[in-house]
């Protein structure tokens, strides 16, 4: 039995629908001479997220896979806002990868003003990376905990820092709660909603014992759901899904630059500075499903996380 579905409040599922088709609110701040760093930043809401950002004057750190996109989007930053960017290049499904790159970013001589872990895979069958993790998990929130995690000594020491999960509403697909216990789908039947999911969910209770963490500094940690705006994501898998998705998701899905001001608003906003360990739809606080509140399992996934990134 179903342990979750006796929390469940209609209210909540109301707020979320409401939610996904509001404005989210806009912050007059600028950033000028701070830093942000962004992963998956060369399309979608990344792109958009970083132009945001440089257009506010912040110096521009992105996490990329690709070397060519990264060029390109160097560029283009640099010719419409002539402000600072750089670009490390990393393949999340190798946790190699993510390990230099959280150990980059440990190394800067330079606070972090903003941290917006972005980067995702959406897969509508089960694949496996190279470190033998299912590949949806690893990308979506293995690599965002290793980074997170390597990096929380150096954002609570400092004077200010925002970090921000690009989460999503589709936590709440995971309904069961998450399953430490078949990381590898071989006892359920996997789907990419579930996949998906699960990952976000996972993303979800790290956040528990990352804001505990952050309690009492100027550091923060909050979630947020972009909106069902239009991304490449998903873009990877078979023509079926991509037919589909182009003739039924893309007509109705909305301009990502949405996704960005809402993001700009959530690390930049100064009335969001006590704000912790929250989840937002865009720029509304939003009661997160059950499973991803239960403090037990947030620490049981803490102990894996630790475990399957080789941080003990």
């Amino acid at each position: 039995m179903n342990k979750y579905l006796k929390q469940y409040t209609w209210a909540n599922i109301g707020s979320m629908l409401k939610n996904n088709s509001s404005l989210p609110k806009e912050a007059p701040q600028d950033f000028t001479g701070r830093l942000v760093v962004i992963t998956g930043a060369t399309s979608g809401i990344g792109y958009e997220t970083a132009r945001m950002y440089a257009s506010r004057g912040a110096d521009i750190l992105c996490i990329n896979r690709s070397p060519t996109k990264s060029k390109s989007l160097k560029d283009e930053i640099l010719r419409d806002f002539g402000v600072s960017i750089d670009c490390h290049i990393a393949d999340f499904s190798r946790i190699s990868e993510v390990h230099a790159c959280a150990d980059m970013l440990a190394g800067l001589p330079r606070d972090i003003a903003g941290l917006i872990h972005n980067a995702g895979v959406y897969n509508t069958k089960k694949k496996f990376t190279a470190d033998n993790v299912e590949e949806v998990f690893q990308v979506n929130y293995l690599a965002s905990f290793i980074i997170t995690y390597k990096l929380m000594e150096k954002l609570r020491a400092q004077d200010r820092a925002r970090v921000i999960y690009v989460n999503s509403e589709g936590h709440r697909f995971a309904i069961a709660g998450f399953k430490p216990r078949d990381l590898g789908w071989e006892r359920r039947r996997y789907t990419g909603l579930r996949g998906y999911g699960s990952a976000k969910t996972a993303q979800l209770l790290a956040m528990l014992g990352f804001a505990e963490y952050f309690e009492g500094s100027g550091a923060t940690i909050n979630a947020m759901h972009p909106g069902d705006v239009r991304t490449n994501m998903g873009e990877n898998n078979g023509k079926i899904y991509r037919f589909f998705k182009h003739l039924l998701i893309n007509p109705t899905a909305r301009d990502p630059r949405l996704s960005a001001q809402a993001l700009y608003y959530l690390g930049a906003f100064p009335d969001l500075d006590a704000s912790n360990g929250k989840f937002y739809n865009y720029t509304t606080e939003e009661i997160p499903a059950p499973h991803a509140l239960d403090h037990e399992m947030a620490e049981t996934v803490w102990e894996l996380s630790l475990d399957l990134g080789g941080l003990r």
